[in-house]
């Protein structure tokens, strides 16, 4: 948990190309503090392909490891763009099953808020890491279906970048 119990750590969930970095960057510039990029997409672009499914638990450990160590800087938010519990979710997408140690990170890690992002803006093909508008939407609903099962609250996002931006502001503005 946070090394300074006054940030919070608001996890920002969605499919690709919903608008979570997006998002997590405009957040972090409006309260002047630090986001926590998807370590997965450092990962497509350093090795030149998607990764296996015995590197999903060392994806997810080094972006909990990236956001510890940004939680140390951060003033009174930390916006994390992904979890554990989406890299546990696409596993369970692409080779139906979860590595035992990514389930019991992903379970372990806890937000004060979770963000969820709809996938209502125009999908953009980026290569490697994205597959189909299908597929994104089959993601969200898998998003959605697994925060249920697992009893994490969560709040929807959607709309423009400036709509989105001002929801979550909103809602970031209860926790203070």
């Amino acid at each position: 948990m946070p090394a300074d119990a006054r940030i919070r750590r608001i996890a920002i969930l969605g499919a690709e190309s919903s608008g979570k970095s997006t998002l997590a960057a405009a957040l972090a510039a409006r309260y002047g503090t630090l986001w926590v990029p998807e370590y997965l997409r450092e990962f497509v672009e350093t090795h030149g392909r998607t990764p296996c499914e015995h590197e999903q638990h060392d994806i997810a450990r080094i972006q909990v490891q990236r956001e510890d160590a940004c939680a140390l800087h951060a003033t009174r938010f930390l916006f994390c763009d992904t979890t554990p519990v989406m890299t546990a979710l696409y596993s369970r997408f692409y080779w139906n099953r979860v590595d035992q140690r990514l389930a019991a990170l992903a379970g372990e890690r806890r937000y004060d808020m979770t963000l969820v992002t709809l996938p209502d803006m125009p999908w953009i093909a980026d290569g490697m890491q994205r597959e189909s508008d299908e597929v994104r939407h089959t993601i969200h609903a898998m998003l959605l279906a697994t925060l249920e099962e697992q009893g994490i609250r969560y709040e929807l996002v959607c709309g423009s970048e400036a709509k989105r931006l001002a929801t979550a502001a909103s809602l970031l503005e209860r926790l203070l």
